[in-house]
């Protein structure tokens, strides 16, 4: 038998965490490409691409209930009082100047959450901020060398060495910084009637 849920991802790190609940899903790639949206602010953003990835996998599977996530950050102390957006750095060089640019600021990274199925659609949006210690140019190169976080908004994984980097996290909820708030997830996994303490395993 299919297990009833579907991760709207491939992340290790958001499998890894929706496995803590411990119910029985299945993890599918979405077909959907994260673009600029203008006009829209970081929490917005993180929530229309935490839609966008449950909608297009919810498409493939209409009768199944989907989770999508998706992760915005932004770097305090923009132009106009609007931070600065950091997107996935891609390469080790890309990395450490995002890390440079973040080190000794505060950084808000934005979670977006969505759940489908059928034609019903949950969302929430859970923020987190960060201030990261000034850093000397050789920590951020031998930390990057380290954890390659080169697939992550911020160029850190805080639930690795990207810890020694932080001197303060400041939110309700320490999982959505990871990825998937999984607060968020059980109070809207019970509006479709999923009550996560009384699941079956």
């Amino acid at each position: 038998m299919q297990p009833p849920i579907l991760l709207a991802s491939t992340s290790p790190s958001r499998r890894e965490l929706l496995s803590r609940l411990r119910l029985p899903f299945e993890a599918v790639a979405p077909d959907y490409a994260e673009e600029e949206v203008p006009g829209l602010e970081p929490g917005a953003l993180a929530v229309h691409h935490a839609m966008g990835k449950a909608r297009s996998v919810a498409r493939r599977f209409p009768d199944r209930l989907v989770i999508g996530s998706d992760q915005v950050a932004e770097v305090v102390g923009g132009a106009g009082g609007r931070g600065r957006l950091l997107g996935k750095p891609g390469t080790e060089e890309a990395a450490v100047a995002q890390l440079q640019a973040m080190a000794g600021r505060q950084v808000v990274f934005h979670t977006g959450l969505a759940v489908v199925r059928g034609g019903r659609e949950e969302m929430a949006l859970e923020v987190v901020r960060v201030t990261l210690r000034p850093l000397a140019l050789e920590e951020i190169r031998a930390y990057v060398a380290v954890e390659q976080p080169l697939g992550a908004a911020g160029s850190f994984h805080i639930e690795g060495l990207g810890i020694a980097l932080m001197e303060a996290v400041e939110g309700r909820d320490f999982t959505a910084l990871v990825g998937l708030p999984l607060m968020a997830l059980v109070s809207l996994l019970d509006r479709f009637g999923v009550r996560v303490l009384l699941a079956e395993r």
